[in-house]
């Protein structure tokens, strides 16, 4: 019929398909829909999903085997909250370039480094810190919204440095700004390719708080982003003696 079967890249999770749009590197753009199942109550896998670009049938249809698509959708400023696709892991890489502007000294050679595939294998990550060797790493992520930046304990690829965390907690208590520790059961970050890559780092994680992540409508508080900011700011700008 036309109709292109897909399957994800990262976490994408199924029940936040249904309806909505991607677009493909020429402009073209699709719809996401599901087969019908027996009880509309079930959850629908995503080899039951499909998109539909306009095509009719195998032979008109204008995408070939391996191209990719990305969630589309506007930009809405809300209040103090932003709503857009692909927050995470786009908010840390603002947070990066924010802390860049503001900072007005260190003692530390810093390298601000952009990584890609964190969400398959956080391999650009690992690449980056075997040539850069660093002695302390310090990713930037997303966690679920709530109550200011996160600074991670532990998730299931890493266990932070104690003492990285010591030092942002008390970073943020001298600046009065709020804070949550972050315990997360599934997944990692790239703060755990730093760790062991080369001779090792010390590794931390700051997380930016950011709801329904990995959907086409996550959201942050421009709040807890400025705080991200001035939280790292601080945290580079000093002595990191661990």
């Amino acid at each position: 019929k036309g109709f292109l079967r897909f399957t994800k890249i990262g976490g994408v999770r199924p029940q936040t398909l249904m309806g909505g749009r991607v677009q493909f590197a020429d402009g073209l753009t699709g719809t996401i829909y599901a087969e019908k199942l027996e009880t509309w109550s079930k959850l629908h896998p995503i080899d039951k999903h499909y998109i539909d670009v306009g095509g009719t049938s195998r032979k008109d249809c204008p995408i070939e085997v391996g191209t990719t698509a990305d969630f589309i959708g506007p930009f809405i400023a809300q209040g103090t909250r932003r709503i857009a696709k692909s927050m995470d892991d786009r908010i840390g890489c603002v947070v990066a370039i924010e802390a860049l502007k503001n900072l007005k000294h260190t003692p530390h050679d810093l390298y601000f480094v952009f990584s890609v595939q964190e969400e398959v294998g956080t391999r650009g990550a690992q690449a980056a810190a075997n040539m850069l060797q660093p002695d302390v790493g310090a990713p930037i992520m997303s966690v679920e919204l709530g109550a200011g930046p996160a600074i991670k304990v532990k998730d299931a690829g890493m266990i932070a440095h104690s003492g990285l965390v010591r030092q942002m907690r008390a970073r943020a208590e001298e600046l009065e700004i709020p804070y949550q520790l972050e315990v997360l059961e599934g997944g990692s970050t790239d703060a755990r390719s730093m760790q062991i890559a080369g001779p090792g780092s010390a590794a931390g994680c700051l997380s930016i708080p950011c709801r329904y992540v990995h959907s086409p409508s996550e959201i942050v508080d421009i709040r807890d982003v400025e705080n991200s900011v001035r939280l790292l700011v601080s945290l580079i700008s000093q002595p990191i003696g661990l």
